[in-house]
This record gives C-alpha cells, sequence and structure tokens, in this order.
C-alpha cells in the first residue's frame, strides 16, 4: 500500500489486475486502461479463473497454482520481478479471492486502484478519503434505508448477548441445584 498518503502516481510501465470479482467488470475496465495509459502499457492479471478475460494480453498469475504458505511467496517472489507500479482490484460484493485480494493489496509496493461493481474505479488514497469511507459504509450496510435497522442491531447487540449469557448461566445454576437437591434427598 504505498502512495497511499500520496496522491503522485508513478510511472506507469505495468498494471498488475487483481480479479477478484466478474470478468465482466475486468473486461469493462481493460479498454480504459488501454485508452489512458496506450496500448503498450504491460498487464499482469492475478485470477481464479480459467481462460483469460477479452482484450487481456500479458503475464498471468492463477492462485490455484499457488497453494498454502510455500505457494503464496512463490507468487510473491514472481510478482516482486516485474515491480508493477500500479495494481487494481475488483472490490464488489462477491467474496471471490478475498483473502488473496487483501494480502496483495497490502503487500504490494503499487499505487492500488478499486474496481467496483459498475466498472468505475477510483485511487485508494488519501487524497479520496470521503470516497473510501462511503464505499466502506454501503459494503457495511450504513448507508440509505439499511442503515437504521443495522445501527439498532449494532446497539442492541451487547445487550442481546448479555441477556443470552445471563440466561444460560441462570439455567445452568438451576440445573446444578436440583441435582444436589435430588443427590441430597
Amino acid at each position: 500500500m504505498r502512495y497511499f498518503f500520496r496522491r503522485h502516481l508513478p510511472p506507469v510501465t505495468r498494471i498488475l489486475l487483481i480479479e477478484s470479482g466478474s470478468r465482466s467488470l475486468l473486461e469493462k475496465v481493460i479498454p480504459s486502461l488501454k485508452s489512458i495509459y496506450g496500448d503498450q502499457v504491460e498487464l499482469g492479471l492475478v485470477t481464479c479463473y480459467a481462460g483469460l478475460p477479452a482484450g487481456f494480453e500479458g503475464q498471468v498469475y492463477r492462485v490455484t497454482e499457488y497453494g498454502g504458505a510455500p505457494g503464496r511467496n512463490a507468487l510473491w517472489a514472481d510478482l516482486q520481478k516485474l515491480d508493477y507500479p500500479i495494481a487494481g482490484m475488483i472490490c464488489a460484493a462477491e467474496p471471490i479471492m478475498t483473502k488473496w485480494k487483501w494480502w496483495l493489496g497490502a503487500k504490494l509496493p503499487s499505487k492500488l486502484f478499486v474496481i467496483n461493481e459498475n466498472g468505475d474505479y477510483f485511487w485508494l488514497d488519501w487524497g479520496h478519503w470521503r470516497l473510501i469511507l462511503q464505499f466502506a459504509l454501503y459494503r457495511a450496510g450504513l448507508t440509505g434505508s439499511a442503515a437504521v435497522p443495522a445501527l439498532v442491531r449494532l446497539v442492541l447487540f451487547p445487550l442481546t448477548l448479555t441477556y443470552l449469557v445471563l440466561y444460560a448461566g441462570w439455567v445452568h445454576f438451576r440445573r446444578k441445584i436440583r441435582r444436589l437437591s435430588a443427590k441430597g434427598a
């Protein structure tokens, strides 16, 4: 997560795409990236899918080929060789490659951009903190009409948990008293 506190973009020679969502999203973004950075930009792809997205030409890293801790280390070694200055990851409401995505996002020394479910993207840096906050609140269900029930559940959770623990303790205590009184009689 290098460049988080800077809006500066490094020189774009290579872009790593982390396909942790629908393939159609990446197929929308690839032409946009090529029009912005030119056709000469080298693309890399970390994916769990077979085949390639439409319009993609470049190095492919399939997470199925990198299993376990030794596999992660091998993937990291392969990615370090090319030193991608920019990386984009899909953050749609789909739980695909979630652990790989966040592991790579935290570990890569790249400027990150987030691709949402509409195929739009934004830079993950301090200059976009409001957009990042809005995105996180939306993902957590704390925007719009879903916000009130979610906040009520959040406030009531400690009370509900306390009630359930006290109730379970009371039931076990009564059962213990009954057993002791049955042995004594």
